[in-house]
């Protein structure tokens, strides 16, 4: 069993739908299919949400007419049957009034899930219905019934697999279409795996079937070594370990969830990048094997925080350290850079929400300087660290303007910290160091 995923671009026209009903009907064997809403539904779901929150029922009204507008027109242009193409659009009428019906209740702590992963739900109906109209087969399943994760940081495969499995058997098909995005928590409440959680939705699934691969499919051919939408001249990679996906999609490489390897190293399933406008493109492979160590590629993550703790008494005194960290644990604020000096700490920071609770409480035992407006640029291979040439790198520091610098937490990567206004410029003098030079002189 195959698990592919279809991102919200994959699927955001009817053009582009046909496209994922060739791509899955050229697909041998059984498959699971996870579907984000069309691209921009979430968007507006969101500011639904927002405009139930500040009572702006005419905004809510707009939001629900110009997801109707979407899915109506992909409707009208995939279904070439008028009475069929009716029976679908009075469905997708019925989602929309349930949406409608949410809005204008009591606001409950599951709300915003119920309203956001509408999107999902339509969507799966959407393409469901036209697979079937175009001859291929399948089932239509509710991911709300078997996506029981409990923690989304650690969530439970065995429960997914005690609870999908049956399912699978009691509904025997080819393809099986369902929702990205939606979970159940620990109390059984409906909520989401974040943005961009229709990838972890894949990989869970993927374990929990024991699928024998899993499949993303995006509006990219794979994983880049450096960000296409600032820098020339990218070139797709062919092959990552876990450890570098892993590293590169927490450091901001957007074609990946963060979260997304975790639920299949164990279980060795291999993770493809795919591109739906060229099916035909090899990728990126994600798995347990080693093609090359060394430089890979590069990422940056936005929205960083630094912030220097300057101790008032001593550094070394005993449990300063512990008091600091106990400070961002209470916060629920990860951090993701830190060095230390003799007389100061200084981190970084991805989520600011609750940055000036946490300068409070640090003020009390240090002096603390704030620096907003950063980036992450992220320098990752396979036991980096080791390679002979992971040196130049730090010859190059002379050139960019790098605030921190993170080297030896990991063994596959390197971390610098710069003003948000200069990572163009560092992302595209790194390519062309040590990419582009080196193959010059290859």
């Amino acid at each position: 069993m195959q698990v592919l995923k279809f991102g919200g671009t994959s699927v955001g026209s009817a053009a582009n739908i046909e496209r994922v009903g060739e791509i899955l009907n050229q697909t041998q064997g059984t498959k699971v299919v996870v579907l984000s809403a069309m691209s921009g539904v979430t968007n507006l779901l969101v500011q639904i949400y927002e405009a139930v929150i500040y009572n702006k029922p005419e905004d809510v009204d707009n939001g629900i007419d110009a997801i109707r507008f979407k899915h109506f027109e992909a409707v009208n242009l995939l279904f070439s049957e008028a009475n069929i193409a009716s029976q679908v659009l009075l469905k997708l009428d019925d989602y929309l009034e349930e949406l409608k019906a949410i809005t204008v209740g009591d606001l409950r702590p599951s709300t915003y899930a119920e309203i956001v992963t509408l999107g999902e739900s339509m969507s799966t109906y959407m393409i469901s219905a036209y697979l079937n109209h175009a001859g291929l087969s399948n089932v239509l399943l509710d991911a709300k019934e078997f996506m029981y994760v409990g923690q989304v940081e650690n969530p439970s495969i065995a429960t997914v697999s005690e609870k999908l499995q049956p399912i699978l058997v009691q509904n025997p098909s080819q393809i099986y279409i369902t929702q990205g995005f939606v979970c159940r928590d620990e109390q059984g409440t409906v909520t989401t795996l974040k943005r961009g959680g229709s990838d972890f939705s894949a990989t869970i699934i993927g374990a929990a079937v024991d699928a024998s691969e899993v499949q993303i499919w995006t509006d990219i051919d794979g994983l880049h070594n450096n960000d296409p939408r600032y820098v020339d001249g990218t070139k797709p990679i062919d092959h990552l370990t876990y450890n570098e996906a892993a590293e590169l999609a927490y450091f901001g490489a957007k074609i990946l969830h963060p979260q997304t390897v975790a639920p299949v190293i164990d279980r060795d399933i291999p993770v493809w990048l795919k591109n739906t406008f060229e099916p035909q493109a090899h990728g990126t492979k994600i798995s347990n094997e080693y093609h090359n160590r060394g430089l890979k590629a590069i990422s940056a993550k936005d929205d960083i925080t630094a912030i220097k703790i300057r101790s008032n008494r001593m550094l070394g005194a005993h449990g300063f350290l512990r008091t600091i960290f106990e400070v961002f644990d209470r916060h629920e604020t990860s951090i993701d850079m830190i060095t230390t000096s003799e007389v100061a700490i200084s981190l970084t920071i991805d989520n600011a929400q609750n940055l000036q609770a946490i300068v409070t409480e640090l003020s009390v035992i240090a002096e603390i300087t704030v620096e907003q407006d950063h980036s992450i640029i992220c320098i990752v291979g396979e036991n980096l660290i080791e390679d002979q040439t992971s040196y130049k790198a730090f010859g190059l520091l002379n050139n960019l303007p790098v605030r921190m610098i993170s080297y030896g937490g990991s063994n596959n990567n390197i971390s610098l910290l710069v003003p948000t206004k200069e990572k163009v410029n560092a992302l595209r003098y790194l390519n062309q160091q040590l990419f582009q030079l080196q193959e010059a002189l290859a």
